[in-house]
């Protein structure tokens, strides 16, 4: 299996799975297959019950799409439902089944889900299980103790807000996650060229602070296609981290009046052209699409 290490020095296009709330992943393996997105991008990931949803297993689901598709998946890890014991537990399985790429994650509030009176753990936010995977990569616990037998090489993924008033707020923690060796930082989805500018600075900045293997990380643009004018509205609403401009949402007002074709078509062109020149200017990607995969085929 290609480690995405090594795809994150040229050009990498990954897709964002959620799996569903069933007790088989056979149904969105199949939508996958059908809309052929596997055919235009590089690897996967595997989201980590989002919003503290029930869903099916993100470690399970990775080893399966990996096994059916033959490409490389992300298994996101949520710090909100497990302790020390259980996150070392979890990546131990994943090692065994060659999931090896890992995207840590503080995860979602637990007020959030729909299971009556849920406690999160979060026993430390994602810079703890970025801690615990470089210990694994050393050949030991996250108390110290040595394994016997060495786990594979895992190559560990983190988030960042994509915007902020206040950039330095995302500079900051963006540093402190390479500084426990995140390989690549996958930003919340972007929608101007200016902040995939700015994001870019920031990441030449962080790469200088290094002399090792950490001054080679990368950012991974979120890339989410926006086809509804409400969706606009929302994200750029209520979505921390996240500018929709102006001219998105007029556009899409203009369009919304005059049919729901007109929407998404405006939308979808949008988006289209956001798409090709971040590939032009940076050719690594994180599409999210809800598990829309049909959609991924359009923007190529």
């Amino acid at each position: 299996m290609i480690n995405l290490k090594e795809k994150l020095k040229e050009r990498i296009i990954t897709l964002e799975t959620t799996p569903p709330k069933l007790p088989t992943i056979n149904p969105m393996l199949e939508k996958i297959e059908k809309s052929e997105a596997y055919k235009y991008i590089d690897g996967f990931s595997t989201t980590d019950c989002p919003l503290s949803k029930l869903k099916y297993n993100s470690i399970i689901a990775a080893f399966k799409i990996q096994e059916k598709f033959k490409k490389p998946v992300i298994a996101t890890m949520s710090m909100r439902d497990r302790n020390k014991i259980a996150l070392q537990s979890d990546l131990l399985g994943a090692n065994d089944l060659d999931v090896t790429h890992i995207l840590a994650l503080t995860g979602d509030p637990a007020s959030m889900s729909d299971q009556p009176k849920v406690k999160g753990v979060v026993e430390g936010n994602s810079n703890l299980l970025l801690e615990i995977i470089r210990a694994f990569n050393n050949g030991m616990d996250y108390s110290g103790k040595e394994f016997k037998i060495k786990p594979k090489p895992i190559t560990p993924f983190a988030v960042s807000n994509s915007y902020a008033k206040n950039f330095s707020t995302i500079e900051r923690k963006i540093y402190k996650k390479v500084k426990n060796y995140a390989a690549a930082i996958i930003t919340q989805p972007v929608y101007d060229m200016e902040i995939v500018d700015k994001m870019l600075e920031i990441r030449d900045k962080v790469r200088s602070e290094f002399n090792d293997e950490r001054k080679e990380f990368e950012i991974i643009f979120g890339f989410f296609p926006i086809t509804k004018l409400k969706t606009a509205q929302f994200l750029h609403s209520h979505v921390p981290g996240i500018y929709v401009p102006d001219s998105w949402i007029e556009k899409l007002i203009k369009a919304h009046k005059i049919s729901e074709e007109e929407e998404y078509k405006t939308g979808l062109t949008l988006s289209k052209s956001l798409f090709k020149n971040i590939l032009k200017k940076h050719p690594k990607i994180h599409i999210m699409t809800a598990n829309r995969f049909e959609i991924v085929k359009e923007l190529f």
